[in-house]
């Protein structure tokens, strides 16, 4: 039997970079509108509007979406000045990493973090 479109296709996804982008594309949402105080919800309704996107955009069998794991990575023991200038991460985009990751995983993709390497 021939293998159809998508059958044996990986979709393959910086998920770092794609929540990111999901940050500073969405305007600044939160749980309660209006209240600074509630917590942040633009990246993960950008993530989900992106990821959704790309699955009807690309036949696939297999989807994974791989995020930078926490702590150093081979690159700070090559180059120890690397991502020394980079601003660190926004509080409110760190907090939106955990329902991220499980949103993505409901969604149907596989969810990967490799410590050590980004």
């Amino acid at each position: 039997m021939p293998v159809q479109d998508g059958q044996r296709k990986l979709l393959l996804v910086d998920g770092s970079s794609y929540l990111y982008r999901a940050y500073h594309a969405m305007p600044d949402l939160r749980a309660v509108p209006d209240d600074p105080g509630s917590p942040a919800t633009g990246a993960i309704r950008g993530m989900v509007n992106m990821m959704q996107s790309l699955r009807k955009e690309v036949p696939a069998a297999y989807a994974v979406c791989v995020f930078d794991a926490k702590g150093p990575t081979f690159r700070d023991a090559i180059y120890p000045e690397y991502k020394a200038q980079r601003s660190p991460m926004p509080d409110d985009l760190r907090a939106q990493i955990p329902p991220i990751h499980e949103v993505v995983r409901l969604l149907g993709w596989t969810v990967l973090d490799v410590p050590g390497v980004e």
